[in-house]
């Protein structure tokens, strides 16, 4: 039996097929494919990446210097940020190479990556970036690297809404194979909206491995027809602040709109004959009610039969609404499930508020129907919290028998975890050999703040090390 060649550079160069990858590396595939896409439709162009290390992007620098002569054959430059806006900034100048004379290529893509805390430092970069608009031939994706539950943060965070706030369309992916299929549509849609795209970054996503789909072919997008004002919707000369404003409200945000429906990034992935729970998520949260079906035994098929049906969210901001309006006709009850503060529901709530009463839903999410707690906005969802709340929705019969068995099992695992906790825990601290070990001591007399990275730990035990500053503040506090 022959054998076809496999070398680590597959994950980068095959154009077909199936490869091993990361998400770290995927969002560097990303780049590379865009130039591969644009070559094959008769476009010169180049790629820019810069951006500011942390979790769960902190290998992001370190995979795109091993992947430096990929990168320099697809005519990407890399260049790390000093720090985040400036980053941004740089990015942002990548939109202008063709507005003067003498540019070398067609346009210019971008990428820009940062933890959540450097999102929010970058706002004003973001901001005005995102007024003045992308070139059609380049387009930019800003990718957020985000912490539910604060393992290696000094807050937990949630970027979607600091880009709402900058008017900056949102991508959700649920596993690597996103990771690659939404950096490519955020720049379909950032070209033919003239916007900035935000991508969600976790690390349960960054820092997994899968074997995805690779074919350029899967990426073929649809524009659909969308009537422009003069000049058209990219960054442009002479452009006056009221006429952004305007232009990005009036025209550029109902643009991404209409590129979201067109190529179906919200799409039913569970459909029932009979629906009556219908369930609407996005990216992690995804993955994580598939996860609690399974666990409570149901089957895809069995969750159609039982009248639930799923609907995928792929841009969560601003959430299309021709879509979920067709999803939600004859539901009963309109779930929305996602971690941490409600950003679709909100949405979804004024989405369907003009339909006919006997045709609306009830909307249950963050509180149920009748108003109390339901799923929590704090930390991240558990898999079993999930479960539970769609337990209570489904209607009775044989297939409950593993529903409770499961709620059972999770229910005598908390107990006997909690039983069987000591009453000293061992607090983490800094590995052996690492320079924290000595660099984090105080003279005598003194104290110190902790700021965000592994010598936060300091303040676990040293009772001189106490409260904390923000990314970028250390020194001042």
């Amino acid at each position: 039996m022959r054998h076809n060649e496999v070398t680590l550079d597959d994950k980068f160069l095959l154009t077909q097929g199936r490869v091993f990858i990361t998400g770290v590396q995927a969002l560097v595939r990303v780049l590379l494919d865009q130039h591969r896409l644009d070559a094959a439709a008769g476009l010169n162009t180049a790629g820019f990446l810069s951006g500011y290390r942390g979790s769960p992007l902190g290998g992001l620098d370190q995979q795109a210097h091993r992947a430096a002569k990929h990168l320099d054959a697809a005519q990407v430059v890399f260049k790390e940020g000093l720090n985040e806006d400036l980053a941004a900034t740089a990015v942002w100048g990548s939109q202008q190479a063709n507005l003067f004379p003498g540019a070398r290529y067609d346009g210019v893509f971008g990428m820009w990556y940062g933890k959540a805390p450097g999102v929010d430092r970058t706002g004003d970069a973001f901001k005005h970036a995102n007024f003045a608009g992308t070139w059609a031939k380049g387009g930019v994706v800003a990718v957020a690297g985000d912490d539910h539950n604060c393992k290696s943060s000094t807050l937990p965070s949630q970027s979607e809404f600091a880009f709402q706030d900058f008017e900056m369309p949102v991508l959700a992916p649920a596993d690597v194979q996103e990771v690659l299929d939404y950096g490519l549509m955020g720049y379909a849609l950032s070209r033919f909206s003239g916007l900035w795209v935000g991508l969600i970054a976790l690390a349960d996503t960054m820092d997994s491995g899968m074997t995805i789909d690779a074919s350029l072919s899967r990426h073929q997008f649809v524009l659909p027809r969308f009537d422009t004002p003069a000049g058209g919707l990219g960054i442009r000369l002479k452009d006056q602040p009221m006429e952004k404003e305007r232009r990005l409200r009036a025209f550029k945000i109902p643009a991404a709109l209409a590129f979201a429906r067109a190529n179906r990034i919200d799409r039913v992935t569970l459909a029932s004959p009979r629906p009556r729970l219908g369930i609407v998520c996005q990216g992690q949260a995804y993955k994580d009610v598939v996860e609690a079906l399974a666990a409570m035994g149901i089957t895809p098929a069995q969750a159609s039969a039982l009248g639930v049906a799923i609907y995928k969210v792929g841009m969560p901001w601003p959430l299309e609404p021709t879509g979920l309006r067709a999803f939600a006709a004859g539901l009963e009850t309109l779930m929305v499930i996602e971690h941490k503060r409600p950003l679709i529901e909100g949405q979804a709530r004024a989405a369907l508020y003009d339909l006919p009463a006997q045709a609306r839903p009830r909307i249950i999410g963050k509180t149920d129907e009748r108003g109390h707690p339901l799923l929590s906005d704090l930390g991240a969802l558990s898999v079993a919290e999930i479960a539970l709340a769609i337990a209570d929705r489904l209607p009775p019969g044989p297939h409950m028998d593993g529903v409770y068995d499961y709620l059972n099992r999770v229910s005598a695992a908390g107990v006997a975890a909690v039983s069987l906790s000591a009453d000293q825990q061992r607090k983490p601290f800094f590995c052996s050999g690492c320079p924290h070990n000595t660099s984090t001591r105080l003279p005598e007399g003194s104290r110190a703040l902790a700021g965000i990275g592994c010598h936060y730990m300091a303040s676990f035990s040293d009772p001189n090390t106490d409260l904390n500053s923000h990314m970028g503040g250390e020194g001042l506090s």
